[in-house]
């Protein structure tokens, strides 16, 4: 599903040209990083092309807080197999994921070796977008029309138990392939009535091309579905072996994204120009505007930048659990915040 911000980001370079920035990754070694003079390389893995979910590393990277904090700091895109993977091979330090998506690398038989360090924004900020006034601005209302699925056991389910909370019935929703690459524009040219969307990009974008949208939030559906999207992961032999330099790394990350609270517009002019893809040039305003709504997302009613709520976070855990979307109970599992600095 996700922002996510889904794969109508596309991969912006082929794999041929992931391979070469993934070719200098790896763990450097820890007689490197006691030298005072150099600088601890980190690979951080990004789920999708770059984009305002992303706005806090490039502003530590262009503000130098990872140099100051003793770290080189090299952006990656995903390779084929996704940044998860890659992080927990160890070709990369740090990569973005999100809690619902990472769920079935914990639900295997061998778990793979990554731990969530830290939360980007702190509420689920996903939901249903669809055309105003068209009665589908509840869950129920989306019976008798069409909505673009990618066809997940998780964004189904969340789906059918958000119509059937609402008094709806699932069964009676239209469901379509979602190759949606503009929101906006498929729901005007009536490609499809309801599609899922993260607001802080698409919600946003349909505002600046003027379509007329209503929206629902899952997380005002029910509190278990307030899940974090997107995190921070780490790779687990790297947290255990370098728990300062990922405490170093995740403070001047934490900078990164205050500056941005406190400064949208200059944040949003870093990650343009940190942009190495260039898939943003061709949409500055999209960027400035989504960046001034999504600055504000990023610690909310938290206490501070990163922070996972236990009780959140083992909701929806809980409520995979209870409804057989996982075969593991992974309630408690995945997560930490002991590499935050206060």
């Amino acid at each position: 599903m996700i922002d996510k911000l889904k794969k109508i980001w596309g991969f912006a370079l082929s794999f041929v040209m992931i391979c070469v920035f993934l070719g200098g990754c790896g763990e450097k070694t820890k007689e490197n990083a006691k030298n005072k003079d150099a600088l601890y390389e980190i690979t951080l893995c990004l789920d999708w092309t770059p984009n305002t979910n992303h706005t806090g590393f490039y502003v530590a990277e262009a503000m130098g807080y990872y140099e100051e904090a003793g770290i080189d700091i090299s952006i990656v895109q995903p390779p084929e197999n996704g940044a998860t993977q890659c992080c927990a091979s160890g070709k990369a330090q740090f990569a973005i994921d999100a809690q619902d998506t990472i769920a079935a690398v914990f639900d295997r038989e061998e778990p793979l070796g990554v731990t969530a360090v830290g939360a980007i924004l702190q509420h689920n900020t996903s939901g249903i977008m669809s055309r105003a006034g068209e009665g589908m601005d509840s869950p129920k209302g989306l019976e008798g029309k069409t909505y673009a699925t990618w066809d997940s056991p998780v964004e189904l389910a969340m789906m059918e138990y958000a119509i059937k909370n609402d008094g709806g019935d699932f069964s009676k929703v239209t469901l379509i392939p979602n190759a949606i690459t503009n929101e906006p524009l498929a729901l005007r040219e009536k490609q499809t009535d309801a599609v899922w969307v993260f607001y802080g990009w698409s919600g946003i974008n349909a505002q600046l091309e003027g379509v007329e949208c209503d929206y629902w939030y899952f997380k005002d559906m029910d509190k278990a579905l307030d899940y974090y999207t997107p995190i921070i992961i780490g790779n687990n032999t790297f947290l255990d072996e370098n728990p300062e330099i990922a405490k170093a790394f995740m403070e001047a990350t934490k900078k990164g994204y205050e500056y941005a609270v406190e400064n949208p517009k200059e944040a949003a002019k870093m990650l343009l120009d940190g942009d190495s893809t260039g898939a943003l040039r061709a949409n500055e305003e999209l960027v400035y505007k989504s960046q001034e709504w999504v600055s504000k997302q990023y610690v909310d009613d938290a206490k501070s930048f990163g922070m996972i709520d236990e009780e959140r976070w083992n909701g929806f855990y809980t409520w995979l659990y209870d409804n057989g979307l996982t075969t593991k109970n992974l309630t408690g599992v995945g997560f930490t915040n002991e590499f935050l600095v206060d």
